[in-house]
C-alpha cells in the first residue's frame, strides 16, 4: 500500500543533547509536564497558515514544495514540548516501519492532546499501513474535523475509499485536496483516472 502524501514520516534528527537511539514511550507523569502554548500562539499560527495556503493555492507557484513543507512544520507544532516529542517518536517509528510502536506513541499523544489534529493524521497513517482501514478512517475524520484544510488527511481519505471500491467518494476527496493544494501530480492523475471510472459507471 502506498500513500499519496500522508505527511512527513521520515526519521528526524534528534535535537542537540537528545539520544538518537529509539527512546521509550513517554509515561503519563512525564506527559503531564506538557507546557501550554503561549498566549496568542494559535492566532499567530492561523495567520501564518492563512498566508501559506494563499501561496499554495497559486496555480503556477514555483517552489511550492517549500510552501508545503512550511505548512507541515506549522501543523506539527502542538504548543507542548512533550507532545511534540511524542509526535516525533511516532513518526520515527513509522520511518522504521514499526507500526505497532508508532500507534502506541501516537495514541499516547492523542490521549493527552485530543485537540491536536496531526496526532490523528499520523496515527491514521500507521493504522493504514497495518491495513486497519476502519480505525484509520475514524482518525482521518477526526483530523479533518479539527483541521478542514488538512490535504494530507483528505488524500488519505481518498486512498482508503479507493481501496474500499468507492470511486465516487474517493474522487470527491481528491477534488477537495486539489482545491486546497493544486500542485501534486499524483492527485491530478488520481482525479483523471477516477473521473473516467465514475463517468463510465454512470453511462
Amino acid at each position: 500500500m502506498s500513500a499519496l502524501f500522508y505527511g512527513p514520516v521520515h526519521a528526524q534528527t534528534a535535537p542537540e543533547g537528545e539520544s538518537s537511539e529509539p527512546p521509550p514511550l513517554i509515561t503519563a507523569p512525564e506527559a503531564q509536564l506538557a507546557r501550554p502554548a503561549a498566549p496568542g500562539a494559535d492566532v499567530m499560527a492561523d495567520s501564518a497558515l492563512d498566508r501559506l495556503f494563499a501561496e499554495l493555492a497559486k496555480p503556477d507557484l514555483p517552489g511550492w514544495e517549500l510552501v508545503e513543507e512550511e505548512i507541515w512544520m506549522e501543523w506539527s507544532k502542538s504548543g507542548s514540548a512533550a507532545m511534540d516529542l511524542l509526535l516525533r517518536r511516532g513518526r520515527d517509528a513509522m520511518a522504521r516501519e514499526d507500526w505497532v510502536l508508532a500507534i502506541d506513541h501516537l495514541t499516547a499523544l492523542i490521549d493527552h492532546a485530543p485537540g491536536f489534529a496531526e496526532g490523528y493524521n499520523a496515527r491514521a497513517t500507521a493504522y493504514f499501513q497495518r491495513g486497519l482501514y476502519g480505525p484509520a478512517l475514524q482518525d482521518i475524520r477526526a483530523a479533518i474535523a479539527l483541521n478542514p484544510r488538512h490535504f494530507g488527511a483528505l488524500s488519505g481519505l481518498g486512498i482508503i475509499l479507493e481501496e474500499l471500491d468507492r470511486p465516487a467518494d474517493a474522487l470527491a476527496a481528491y477534488r477537495a485536496v486539489q482545491q486546497i493544494h493544486p500542485h501534486r501530480e499524483n492527485v491530478s492523475t488520481a482525479i483523471a483516472r477516477l473521473t473516467q471510472q465514475v463517468d463510465g459507471q454512470t453511462l
